[in-house]
C-alpha cells in the first residue's frame, strides 16, 4: 500500500473517532516515517493525552521533536515518558528514551 494511501486510511480513522489514541499512534508514525515531523508530533500528542500511560506515544514523540529540530520539546517527551515507563513498568522503552535524551545537544539533553 503506499504511503499516502495508509495516510489517508488512517486519516479517516482519526475522523471517525477522535478519541482512538491507537488510531492517533498509528497516524504519528506514518507521519513520521513520511518525514512529515510536525504532523507526526501534533498526532501523537493527541495520543499522549488521551493516553498518558501510551509510553511508545511518548517515545515517537521525543523522536518526531527531534526530527524537527525542536529539541526542547523532545526532551520534555522523552523525561515524561522515562517517568511514565518507570511508573508502568515498561523498562525497555525507559532505556530508549534515556539514550535518545543523552545525544541531544548538552544544553537540552541536561535536567
Amino acid at each position: 500500500m503506499a504511503e499516502s494511501t495508509r495516510i489517508a486510511k488512517l486519516q479517516e480513522m482519526v475522523r471517525a473517532d477522535a478519541l482512538d489514541e491507537l488510531a492517533h499512534f498509528m497516524l504519528g508514525k506514518e507521519y513520521l516515517n513520511a518525514g512529515r515531523y510536525m504532523e507526526a508530533a501534533a498526532e501523537l500528542r493527541r495520543c499522549v493525552e488521551l493516553n498518558p500511560d501510551y509510553t511508545a506515544a511518548w517515545r515517537y514523540l521525543g523522536e518526531a521533536y527531534e526530527k524537527a529540530g525542536v529539541f526542547k520539546e523532545a526532551a520534555a517527551a522523552w523525561r515524561t515518558g522515562i517517568g511514565v515507563a518507570e511508573r508502568t513498568g515498561d523498562l525497555q522503552a525507559g532505556k530508549e528514551m534515556r539514550v535518545f535524551l543523552q545525544r541531544l545537544p548538552e544544553e537540552f539533553s541536561k535536567a
